[in-house]
């Protein structure tokens, strides 16, 4: 395989993708959509924070080949969770097989399961955790829901007999293994692993310089090609671990990538 050849982004997961709200209160700082809304002057780093929903008019929620991601550009949150599920319903009985992948809050995961019971052969609830440390997810996401929080989450769709997986894209601390340890249980397919894309720019652009740039150095440091390496090496044989395009690209370039290692892929 040539790192040319590879998938990223969210055609890794799936072929297509569906939003319904501009913004995101999770406000990660590192977020792709918010730095693209604010190159082009859709939102500012301020007004990202405020979900308004989108015209659905002439949007389509017909029958697609392929999986659909919902959502890839903002998440499924308590203020838009009505929204969300007149969304899914619609995508659903239609016939379509849908990836949610959500930061998810307790509250929006009990909805989802209890309303989609019926639905359950079609979906799959991708949980985005990339710490157990709720702290070093604060720095990072300051408006999602805590590690505590997202653990009940997945638990709880794990428990409703739901396809789960975990995203830990971007890893934000170096602690993977208790991470893996804490929600390993819970997964029905498959733990995501990816570093953080274009930290720098991203962060710069997203918090308009009011954010303490140590942390950045810290985290880019940690997520160098050497210690990416280390934790490829450590759970490359661990059928429940994928990997994200930016870490096959280090193993691809290091000579140690293995398509044994590629679980979903």
């Amino acid at each position: 395989m040539k790192s040319e050849s590879l998938l990223f982004g969210t055609k890794e997961w799936a072929p297509h993708t569906f939003n319904y709200i501009s913004g995101c209160s999770n406000d990660c700082v590192y977020c792709y959509a918010k730095e693209m809304a604010i190159r082009f002057k859709r939102k500012s780093a301020d007004s990202w924070r405020i979900e308004e929903p989108v015209s659905l008019e002439k949007r389509s929620f017909g029958k697609r080949n392929g999986t659909i991601m919902i959502p890839s550009s903002h998440d499924i949150t308590v203020s838009n969770l009505d929204k969300s599920v007149e969304v899914l319903s619609a995508l659903l009985e239609s016939g379509n097989n849908v990836l949610v992948v959500t930061k998810a809050h307790p509250r929006c995961i009990d909805r989802l399961v209890t309303v989609f019971e019926s639905h359950r052969a079609n979906m799959e609830i991708r949980f985005t955790v990339g710490s157990a440390n709720s702290t070093v997810l604060k720095i990072w996401e300051p408006g999602a829901p805590s590690f505590e929080e997202r653990l009940e989450a997945l638990r709880r769709a794990f428990d409703a007999r739901f396809v789960t997986s975990v995203s830990c894209e971007p890893l934000l601390d170096e602690d993977f293994d208790t991470l893996y340890a804490q929600v390993a249980p819970f997964v029905t397919t498959a733990i995501w692993v990816g570093k953080m894309n274009a930290a720098y720019r991203r962060v710069r652009v997203n918090v308009d310089g009011a954010f303490d740039e140590r942390y950045l150095d810290a985290l880019v440091a940690s997520q160098s090609d050497e210690k990416i390496l280390e934790l490829y090496r450590r759970y490359r044989n661990k059928p429940d671990i994928a990997w994200k395009e930016s870490i096959k690209k280090v193993a691809l370039r290091h000579g140690v990538w293995s398509d044994e290692s590629a679980n979903g892929s």
